[in-house]
């Protein structure tokens, strides 16, 4: 299954909507990958899987997933050498934890979920490591029992601390510093514990210039009674770094020498993560869990779109036991595409081991391939792109369908002449059914809906419309032919009596009308010598061959004199003296303001300023009616 036909049932956005349900960065990374896989084993366990982990979130329980988001790279940190901050070890602590509360979490749920159940089996026991990690941080800091060491530097550096401080109080309240100090208080300056002096006394001051203020009227100066104290508090600080290093080392070690358990946790835990994501998105979506089957049978009750609003029409569908081609009729927007698409996805999302939105009994077959052509046509530039592009997505098709394959088409062979896409239609649905293919179409052409009703193994089916009120139902009907519908609108958008029936008279095959009308009440002879005349349109460039002049066509009303525009003059000329050089649509695009080609530019402007009510332009309007009064 292509990444283009998965994108047209809108797979991909089934697979971000999961994506958004997983906490890990790893798992989401998983699931970005998935594909539906084609073995019913995997398909059945992987519902069943799902099925358990509603049972949980039914039951509004919690799965302790912590620490997952980062532990991934965290882990690849400490395989680089890396070692790893306390905030980092806390995460990684976490996870720990998480791991070993999900063991016992599940093994008091075992007999709701026995599959979850054993997997969490797998979890190894690391809580030697969470016990270190909890024992030496705490709010992301090592504690300062982690070791003796680092107990009695931080003890002794808050002696040293407490000292300086009494010095530089005992400082600032001596009454022969007073004058000297800017403000009553100990500021630190980096490393330092410094007194403001006004910057007028700073020679006077026995100490250490730190720092000076911007404005120059503050010295931070290090009184020289506590210089020592400050040099032994720096070495005590070098000292706690040390330590805290190798505390922090160690921890990191004791991951690292753990690493392939912690990488099976991680694995475990994925595992975990990565089913309730498709239990958490099978609840959002009220789903229910599809018999699967490799038969070939698809039963869906009450199905409905993921994508579509809660109050659409369900859908119920049938095929694979009593026939194994179904092609669907109706009028546009009657909702065709939505049976196409719902079809598609909800077999898809079954063989990825996700609930359906559907009701119980429901039943989806499990395909090797599942092929789509469903063509946004309006995004193409004409009908043969989108004619050619189909056959070229069927083309593709075509040598890889077999049996186990489910194969939709939206408006089989169109975007061509009628006949021969009848045609090619029947002829590719023969092809693939032949093959041993599942086929579901919808069309317009009679031909196809003939080739529904005769063949064995294909049925029709209609969506109902509702003639009274000329609306779709959405609503799929087994075993009818429908209609498009284009008369019964026809006539409700009031087109005449007698357009609509003829239309049904050509329907029901009757000759078309082909005889020629008279509109004319000039001679034959004349007639005859209009209908060969070159009538021009407004904007051809044509040359005035007398003078060899060119100009644009401004007017033609079929008679003997064209007017044209030629040297900022509209002059008439005989038709017989005009040459064409250019039609207008090689010269201009289609929504050229053909009217500004015979006005000067200047003429141009000033009316688009009287336009927007220019003061400037008006003025000089009334000036040019002034100068012409003046010449009269």
């Amino acid at each position: 299954m292509n990444q283009t036909m998965l994108m047209k049932l809108q797979y991909n956005q089934i697979i971000e909507k999961i994506q958004e349900k997983a906490i890990g960065e790893h798992s989401k990374a998983l699931i970005a990958d998935w594909l539906p896989p084609s073995d019913l084993a995997t398909v059945q366990k992987r519902q069943t899987e799902t099925k358990e982990a509603r049972i949980i979130l039914d039951s509004s329980q919690h799965v302790p997933f912590m620490g997952l988001s980062r532990i991934v790279l965290l882990m690849d940190q400490v395989r680089k050498g890396l070692i790893l901050t306390p905030s980092d070890l806390v995460e990684c602590g976490d996870f720990l934890r998480s791991s070993r509360l999900i063991m016992k979490f599940f093994e008091k749920n075992q007999y709701q979920t026995p599959t979850l159940y054993a997997y969490s089996r797998y979890l190894p026991d690391l809580m030697e490591i969470e016990t270190a990690i909890e024992t030496k941080i705490s709010n992301q800091k090592i504690v300062d029992t982690a070791t003796t060491q680092l107990a009695k530097i931080r003890r002794k550096k808050i002696e040293v601390q407490k000292e300086i401080q009494e010095k530089l109080m005992k400082f600032i309240r001596h009454s022969k510093n007073k004058e000297m100090i800017q403000e009553s208080m100990i500021v630190k300056k980096g490393e330092h514990y410094t007194v403001p002096i006004k910057a007028s006394y700073k020679n006077k001051v026995a100490g250490t210039l730190i720092e000076e203020s911007n404005k120059g009227q503050t010295a931070f100066i290090e009184p020289s009674a506590v210089s020592k104290l400050n040099e032994q508090l720096n070495q005590l600080v070098m000292e706690e770094t040390m330590e805290e290093y190798q505390i922090l080392a160690e921890l990191t070690g004791y991951l690292a020498e753990n690493e392939t358990l912690i990488d099976q946790a991680i694995e475990t835990i994925t595992v975990l993560d990565c089913i309730f994501a498709r239990g958490k998105y099978s609840r959002e979506i009220n789903g229910i869990t599809p018999k699967v089957n490799k038969t070939e049978y698809i039963h869906l009750i009450e199905g409905r779109h993921p994508f579509l609003p809660d109050d659409a029409i369900p859908l119920n569908f049938e095929i694979g036991e009593t026939y194994r081609g179904l092609v669907i009729t109706g009028a546009n927007a009657g909702g065709k595409t939505v049976v196409l698409k719902t079809i598609g996805l909800l077999t898809l999302m079954a063989m990825l081991g996700l609930q359906v939105p559907a009701k119980e009994g429901t039943e989806l077959a499990v395909f090797d391939h599942v092929f789509v052509d469903i063509g946004d046509q309006q995004n193409l530039e004409n009908a043969l792109s989108t004619f050619s592009g189909h056959l070229k997505n069927i083309g593709e098709m075509l040598p890889k369908v077999k049996r186990h394959t489910l194969v939709l088409f939206d408006e089989i062979g169109s975007g061509t002449e009628p006949n021969e896409g009848a045609a090619l239609a029947v002829a590719i649905m023969d092809e693939m059914y032949r093959k041993g293919a599942l086929v579901v179409a919808t069309t317009h052409y009679g031909e196809v809906k003939r080739f529904a009703q005769e063949h064995e193994d294909f049925i029709p089916a209609a969506m109902a419309f509702d003639q009274e009120s000329l609306s779709p139902l959405y609503r799929l009907i087994v075993g009818q032919v429908g209609e498009s519908q284009a008369l019964w609108i026809a006539q409700k958008m009031n087109l005449s009596a007698t357009v609509l029936e003829k239309a049904q008279q050509y329907i029901d095959k009757a000759p078309f009308k082909t005889t020629r009308e008279s509109f004319s009440q000039q001679p034959k002879a004349v007639a005859k010598k209009i209908e060969a005349l070159i009538l021009y349109q407004k904007g051809d460039r044509v040359e005035w061959t007398e003078n060899k002049k060119v100009g644009l066509v401004y007017q033609d009303d079929g008679q003997e004199e064209v007017q044209i525009f030629v040297e900022g003059q509209r002059v008439d000329v005989l038709r017989r003296r005009i040459r064409l050089l250019a039609r207008r649509e090689e010269l201009y695009p289609q929504d050229y303001d053909l009217e500004q080609l015979f006005t000067d530019f200047h003429e141009r402007k000033q009316e688009r300023d009287l336009l927007r009510g220019s003061k400037k332009a008006h003025k000089r309007l009334d000036k040019e009616a002034k100068a012409r009064r003046k010449n009269q």
